[in-house]
């Protein structure tokens, strides 16, 4: 066999197509699966990404379960990602409740604005109260939790006083009057609280499953809503008991 002869078969042999094969697939694999392992970092809303995961966890798991590994495990980023963004717990669950009180403002003049009759303006504003609670119960726990919260910082304080002046222009319209936000009468302030007391109240109660009993000793079909609407809607005004 000729040198020629030679090298012609060594190159064609089986062995070395297979060697020359296998190391020509396996970089494009080491590529592939290195690709694979990135972690996208959410197009440049890695804040936003938080702010979402965040909701998830305190939905899923409570106040008491969101901490910033949770949400940064949720997410699919470091534990170092919140830090970053929030600083701390405080500062995460601050603006996690300003996003809440944006939710829950724009769920009840979404409920005023579908209003068409007069009684159902002067229900719309409670109803939407409960239902946004019951949708969601984590982040409605929260954006009253004070003590967990940073008011001073410019998103939850600015949310919050929109709430607030949500309610008191609807006890004002109820009222037929201007009710400013910076300065009340004691009248002013005690129809507003009266109002607030009432379905916060419900709501936390209804929350707590402690409506329960009464709502199985009504008629048959009784809903927590007519409940609710038949206490906005009585005319009856009970007797304090004296002294």
């Amino acid at each position: 066999m000729t040198k020629s002869e030679i090298k012609s078969e060594t190159a064609h042999s089986p062995r070395n197509r297979g060697t020359t094969s296998s190391s020509a697939s396996a970089r494009p694999a080491r590529r592939a699966a290195s690709a694979k392992t990135e972690t996208p970092y959410h197009h440049g809303a890695l804040r936003e990404a938080l702010l979402q995961a965040a909701e998830r966890v305190l939905e899923r798991e409570g106040l008491a379960g969101l901490t910033l590994r949770a949400v940064a495990r949720e997410a699919g980023v470091s534990h170092a990602a919140p830090t970053h963004h929030f600083g701390d717990l405080t500062g995460l669950v601050s603006e996690l409740a300003a996003i809440g009180f944006r939710q829950f403002n724009a769920a009840m003049v979404s409920a005023c604005d579908a209003a068409t009759t007069p009684l159902e303006r002067t229900l719309a504003r409670p109803k939407a109260y409960v239902a946004y609670a019951q949708a969601h119960p984590g982040m409605y726990g929260l954006m009253f939790r004070t003590e967990r919260l940073d008011y001073s910082r410019p998103s939850l304080h600015e949310a919050s006083e929109a709430s607030f002046a949500g309610l008191a222009n609807a006890i004002g319209a109820m009222r037929q009057e201007q009710i400013s936000g910076d300065a009340l009468t004691l009248d002013q302030g005690a129809a507003i609280a009266r109002a607030w007391s009432m379905v916060h109240g419900f709501t936390t109660l209804l929350l707590d499953g402690r409506l329960k009993d009464i709502l199985e000793r009504l008629p048959k079909g009784t809903t927590a809503e007519q409940l609710l609407q038949a206490m906005l809607t009585s005319t009856v005004v009970p007797k304090l008991p004296g002294c």
